[in-house]
């Protein structure tokens, strides 16, 4: 009997895969620096360190390379396996500043460390200016300079140099460095920029301009708005043009429009400017102005909204060399019998403005103009806004081309208020010399209604790397672009999906309004899938990124999937925690729930009869209240608006 020779058994190899590759650090001189670097593969792997110069790392001979450094000098690592197969790591630089590191803590775990902090100059015009921070970090800091609390486009780098300095270089400069870890900032400093035109003695400016934009649109209990979005998204871009830091938001419940004004309040101070704008539903009652906030009921009373009048006086507590109002709503009265009375304020208080978009008792329309939605009023605003004009003369013009629209003629009439004391003009200069304190208290509450995730760039196990990338279209909607980079060997027809945790509902995705969002971020790149996330002002928990990779393997042509999960924390206005004001008045309105009826308010959407905007018939901006049904005289819509104006108290 002939026994059968055993089969050799076959091993399969596979491809050695970096899972991590070693970060580039910044360090002081005879700092202690670890080098990491992890692998997968068939068998043992064996590693292999060298410099910059091909020599190889003396011990440098496991996956993690511990170096005294001396000198800034670049590494690399090799991995092999028993099949002399081999890949190297990522060059990363061990960069060392022989620099002062006093103040280093002794138990330093990598987080930026500033040793150097820009020094404030002044200059002629046309010669050179040159502002040098440096900070120790692992991995190595990030950079990102600010003038004026703008970023600054390409100003990623420790030294920030401009070669012919003009006028509009001088302002105040602060430098954001951070790492993985966390984020620290430079002390602010001014950069005077002395030249012969210089601005006469007694010219306006601003110490700094900041603007809170709200546009309302898809209603619960009232007719949606198409225009808000396209207003707000335009007017945004040309106030940040005119230097204002801006603040957009969409779909506001009256307390997160209370929140948002909270937060907007603490951006202004002494020669501030102070802008706000809302697009959406309104009326007005015994001469006060109200915003329908997108959970009004129906029938709403004021306590449902939000009254204009507070929102002006909380800008003047705050002591604003310019507090603007500007209000592309309707102004019918909340009841015919009411009889309005005049607008008083609490004080006695100039250099405010009020631009109403129709007079009173009148009705704000919306239209479809040239393929996209805009409201009347802020089609002629955003036509004058950039002027060098005092304020109230580029509302006169708003006012002019307005009434020349035959599509309102007889329906509706611009209307300006003000008590301007000096020729105030929304493209004033910003000057803040003498108040770069103030500024960078204001830059730290306003950069958290603006932080942005950073691009990432994610390494699945086929070998396909693809690229998250983040835009904000407004303060409270994110949008996440996921871009293939680089294929894997045996992949093909890759495609790419993203979902959120938990998920945000995409509230612009209904007819004809997606299109309109999609001309928005139409300028970037093709991404291979997009993912809008909308409401991050309720967001109560980090929000995490799942993307999911589909693709065809080239050997069994199997259709396969592989996921991965980012978690980008709580962007953009999220992190201001809008949501705790409405959870510190839930308890109340629940207490008042059982003492004083409402009467049955249905919860779900009513049949809401409306005419579509078009070219020849605009759409009203009126909430159609049912202010006619039975009720008894404590639910009419009665308030002492005066006194609550003197009981409001501005949070500090």
């Amino acid at each position: 009997m002939t026994g059968s020779r055993p089969k050799p058994c076959r091993i399969m190899i596979k491809d050695i895969v970096i899972v991590r590759h070693p970060v580039c650090v910044c360090v002081p001189v005879n700092h202690k620096v670890t080098l990491s670097v992890r692998a997968e593969g068939t068998g043992i792997l064996s590693y292999q360190w060298f410099t910059e110069d091909e020599k190889e790392v003396s011990g440098g001979t496991d996956a993690d390379l511990t170096i005294r450094a001396k000198k800034t000098q670049l590494y690399v690592c090799r991995v092999n396996d028993p099949f002399y197969n081999c890949v190297f790591s990522d060059w990363v630089k061990v960069k060392v500043l022989d620099i002062d590191k006093s103040g280093l803590p002794v138990h330093w775990q990598g987080e930026p460390h500033i040793a150097v902090n820009p020094k404030p100059q002044t200059v002629r015009q046309g010669t050179k200016v040159s502002l040098r921070c440096a900070a120790f970090g692992i991995p190595t800091p990030h950079y990102q300079w600010y003038r004026n609390g703008q970023p600054l486009v390409d100003k990623t780098g420790d030294t920030l140099q401009i070669d012919h300095a003009t006028a509009e270089h001088g302002g105040s400069y602060l430098c954001s460095i951070s790492n993985v870890l966390e984020e620290r900032w430079t002390e602010p400093v001014d950069v005077d920029i002395v030249q012969t035109d210089e601005l006469p003695p007694g010219a306006l400016t601003a110490t700094d301009k900041v603007a809170l934009l709200i546009g309302n649109m898809n209603y619960s209990n009232h007719p949606d708005l198409m225009a808000p979005i396209m207003d707000v998204h335009e007017l945004s871009n040309l106030l940040q043009q005119l230097g204002f830091r801006v603040v957009s938001l969409l779909d506001l419940t009256r307390e997160e429009i209370l929140a948002a004004v909270d937060k907007f309040t603490q951006l202004l101070d002494r020669g501030v400017y102070g802008l706000f704008y809302y697009a959406g539903h309104g009326y007005e009652h015994a001469g006060r102005n109200y915003l329908v906030a997108v959970d009004a009921p129906q029938p709403y009373r004021p306590e449902n909204c939000v009254c204009v009048q507070r929102i002006m006086v909380s800008m003047q507590q705050r002591r604003t060399a310019l507090s603007v109002i500007l209000l592309d709503t309707c102004r019918k009265w909340y009841h015919q019998d009411c009889i309005p009375s005049g607008i008083m304020p609490l004080r006695p208080s100039g250099n405010t403005v009020y631009g109403y978009a129709t007079c009173e008792d009148a009705e704000a329309f919306e239209v479809q103009d040239g393929g996209k939605s805009t409201g009347i009023f802020t089609k002629y605003l955003n036509a004058h806004i950039l002027q060098s004009e005092k304020v109230t003369h580029v509302l006169e013009k708003v006012s002019e081309d307005l009434g020349r629209d035959p599509l309102v003629t007889g329906k509706q009439v611009v209307e300006i208020k003000h008590t301007l004391k000096e020729p105030r003009s929304l493209a004033d200069p910003v000057r803040t010399t003498g108040h770069t304190r103030e500024l960078r208290l204001r830059d730290a509450c306003w950069r958290q209604a603006n932080e942005l995730p950073r691009k990432k760039r994610l390494m699945f196990l086929c070998g396909v790397e693809v690229e998250i990338s983040f835009s904000a279209l407004f303060s409270n909607v994110l949008v996440a672009f996921a871009t293939v980079k680089k294929t894997g060997p045996r992949t093909q027809d890759c495609t790419v999906t993203l979902s959120s945790i938990p998920a945000m509902e995409d509230t612009f995705s209904g007819p004809g309004r997606s299109e309109e969002m999609d001309t928005l971020f139409k300028s970037f790149d093709n991404p291979d899938c997009t993912l809008r996330l909308c409401a991050l002002q309720g967001l109560t928990e980090s929000l995490v990124i799942k993307m999911d990779l589909h693709y065809t393997h080239m050997d069994s042509k199997l259709r396969c999937t592989e996921s991965q999960q980012v978690d980008i924390g709580k962007p953009l206005m999220a992190s201001c925690k809008l949501y705790r004001r409405n959870h510190a008045t839930a308890a109340k309105k629940q207490e008042g729930a059982s003492a004083k009826s409402m009467g049955n308010i249905s919860r779900s959407k009513p049949l809401l009869h409306q005419t579509v905007a078009g070219p020849c018939r605009p759409f009203t901006r009126k909430a159609e209240c049912a202010a006619k049904v039975a009720v008894t005289r404590s639910n009419e819509p009665e308030e002492n608006d005066e006194n609550e104006l003197q009981d409001f108290i501005l949070p500090h």
